[in-house]
């Protein structure tokens, strides 16, 4: 997917519509502590205090069958503002196999 260097879009530092340099940006692992570790680390049987509390024993989490999964990532586009050089993240990423900024 071929992505514009620059766009012009609102700046929540300035309040007002400015020229953004678009950069991509590494995305970073999920966190141990993210939403999603916890809550599967609760249906496993983990994090919920001692004893089975009368449920059967569960796999580890790495046993969880992913179906459907995906095989593309979102990609995490930074914009900073040429005026105030503020750095501003994307709301919503943008599932592509490739990302290029022409």
């Amino acid at each position: 997917m071929k992505i514009p260097k620059s766009k012009k879009r609102l700046c929540k530092n300035c309040k007002k519509h400015t020229e953004h340099k678009v950069a991509q940006n590494k995305k970073k692992a999920a966190s141990s502590l993210s939403r999603g570790s916890k809550y599967r680390a609760m249906k496993r049987g983990q994090a919920r205090g001692t004893g089975g509390l009368g449920r059967y024993s569960k796999p580890a989490v790495t046993k969880f069958k992913r179906t459907g999964a995906k095989n593309t990532k979102k990609t995490d586009l930074r914009y900073t503002c040429n005026e105030c050089k503020k750095v501003s993240c994307q709301s919503y990423g943008l599932r592509a196999k490739r990302v290029e900024l022409i």
